[in-house]
C-alpha cells in the first residue's frame, strides 16, 4: 500500500510545479471604454468576437491578440496586447526544472501557460472626432443688373 502511494505522488510530482497546471492556459481580458457602450473586436482568439463595452473575453495566454474600440463620434483605438511573463508565471515554469523536467517545460512553453496579457485590463478613452475643418465658400455669384 506505502509503495502504491510513494508511486502515484512520483508520478503526479512532475506536473504540480507546471504553470500549465497552477495558472491555466486560458485567461479572462476585462475591456472597458470611456465613454461606455464601445463595440470592441477582438483578434486572435480562436473565434474572432466582439462585445460591447464593459466586457470581458477569455483568450489562450498564448494568443497575439489585438482589440479595436469603436464608437460612432469617436476616433477608433487600436490596441495590441504584449504576452509577458508575470512573477507567478515565471515561479510555475521554473518549477518545471525541479519537479517537470524539460517535457513540463516543453508544455508550458507550447501553451503560452506562464504568459500573461499587457494591458489587462484594456481601458480605453475613445477621442471626439474632430470636426472637419470648413471650408471657405466660393463667391456668391451676383447676376449683371438688367437695364
Amino acid at each position: 500500500m506505502i509503495i502504491r502511494v510513494l508511486l502515484a505522488a512520483a508520478i503526479a510530482a512532475p506536473c504540480v510545479g507546471c504553470a500549465s497546471v497552477t495558472r491555466g492556459t486560458t485567461e479572462n481580458i476585462s475591456i472597458s471604454s470611456t465613454p461606455a457602450g464601445a463595440t470592441a473586436e477582438i483578434t486572435g482568439l480562436e473565434i474572432p468576437t466582439t462585445c460591447v463595452t464593459p466586457c470581458v473575453v477569455q483568450a489562450k495566454r498564448n494568443a497575439d491578440i489585438t482589440v479595436t474600440v469603436n464608437k460612432e463620434g469617436y476616433e477608433p483605438q487600436i490596441i495590441p496586447l504584449t504576452k509577458e511573463i508575470p512573477g507567478t508565471g515565471a515561479a510555475g515554469f521554473a518549477g518545471n526544472v525541479l519537479l517537470g523536467g524539460l517535457v513540463g517545460m516543453g508544455v508550458d512553453a507550447a501553451t503560452g501557460a506562464a504568459m500573461d496579457h499587457k494591458p489587462n485590463p484594456v481601458i480605453v478613452t475613445l477621442q471626439p472626432v474632430a470636426p472637419q475643418a470648413r471650408r471657405p465658400r466660393p463667391p456668391r455669384r451676383t447676376p449683371p443688373p438688367q437695364s
